[in-house]
């Protein structure tokens, strides 16, 4: 069963310097139908102006993953942390018993689009981490790679949590298998362009729960960029 979840459906704010698209309940946003899906917890789809973005705040508990689509995001963290995601980069921050961070637009000129993932961890009270992987176009063309996982396999960045990451940038035309084992639940979330999920048509910003189904069948009908999800 794939239960679509329309762009246009989702919650939206634009504070002028942020705007920002909710897929599960999240800030002011709330919608008991779309709470959190299994582990998947928060799915925002940010675009930050230049020079803008989010002060320093604290976090617990939570498994957050940033996937960068366009621009560049500045981090830092009390961990000490300090550097910048672009895309085709992975970075994620295990906050656990307790993490402070920032977020800013890293150009004073041009702004930055990504997506902001948060999973609920195996357990609570671990130790914060950060991880940040890039990965390279080739590796992502017309192939979902990993790019997050419990085990951290094949230069994928390392979750507290039974689920798997996939990335892929597909060409038109192209068709291609999601990764889902049987008995898994999934989630496909598109980045950009369009494609065709088992017949059904999708477009930038839209999201599909993925149930009872194995290795569902996507087809992109332009340039697609494409995240999908393992879960348990």
């Amino acid at each position: 069963m794939i239960t679509l979840r329309p762009a246009g459906s989702r919650g939206h704010f634009d504070f002028g310097w942020l705007d920002t698209h909710h897929t599960f309940s999240f800030g002011e946003y709330y919608d008991p139908a779309h709470e959190q899906f299994h582990a998947l917890r928060v799915l925002n789809e940010d675009r930050v102006r230049p020079g803008k973005g989010f002060g320093t705040h604290g976090h617990r508990d939570m498994e957050i993953l940033t996937w960068v689509l366009s621009g560049a995001l500045e981090h830092r963290d009390s961990l000490g942390t300090h550097g910048v995601i672009r895309p085709g980069e992975a970075q994620v921050m295990s906050a656990g018993t307790g993490i402070r961070h920032s977020e800013f637009n890293a150009s004073d000129t041009e702004p930055v689009h990504f997506l902001q993932i948060w999973m609920l961890p195996e357990r609570a009270g671990l130790a914060p981490r950060y991880d940040q992987k890039a990965f390279q176009d080739e590796d992502l063309r017309n192939a979902f790679r990993l790019i997050a996982s419990r085990e951290g396999a094949d230069g994928a960045v390392q979750v507290f949590q039974d689920v798997k990451v996939y990335v892929a940038r597909l060409d038109p035309g192209h068709e291609t298998q999601a990764p889902l084992p049987p008995g898994r639940a999934g989630f496909m979330q598109v980045a950009s362009g369009a494609l065709t999920l088992n017949g059904q048509a999708m477009a930038a910003g839209d999201g599909a729960r993925v149930e009872e189904e194995s290795a569902p069948v996507i087809r992109a009908t332009s340039p697609a960029e494409v995240l999908f999800f393992d879960l348990v």
